[in-house]
Order: structure tokens, then sequence, then C-alpha cells
């Protein structure tokens, strides 16, 4: 896959994810069970990790690169 692809991709599913906590700030969801936990413990750290990817992804491939070079 290409870079700008990847970055799309995670690009567009930070953003979609992102919805349900909107939801849960403003909305109903922070009343109901089940919701109000997928928010909390599912999609609000895949929206945090993906932010991560999107803002130091490059240097985390790099860095795996020149780690996985040294151990060989």
């Amino acid at each position: 896959m290409k870079a700008t692809t990847e970055r799309n991709v995670i690009r567009w599913f930070h953003i979609l994810a992102s919805i349900p906590i909107l939801g849960y700030i403003y909305g109903l969801v922070a009343s109901l069970p089940e919701p109000a936990f997928a928010v909390k413990f599912i999609i609000l750290p895949a929206v945090i990790l993906s932010g991560f990817w999107l803002w130091q992804g490059y240097r985390v491939r790099k860095w795996w690169r020149t780690a996985r070079w040294r151990t060989h």
C-alpha cells in the first residue's frame, strides 16, 4: 500500500470514528451503558492511536527500519 493511500485510510477512519465521541459528549450516548462502554474503551483509544500514527507514524517506521537493520 502506498504511503498516501495508507494516510488517507487512517485519516478517514480517524474522522469517522470521532463521530461517536461527539455523540458521547453532546448526545444521549453517555446515558446508554453499552454504547458508552464502546466509546470509552474501544473507539476513543482507537482514535487516539490513529491520531498519533498520523502525527508520528513516519518516525515509527523510520525507527523500525533502523532497529530491524541493527539486529541482523
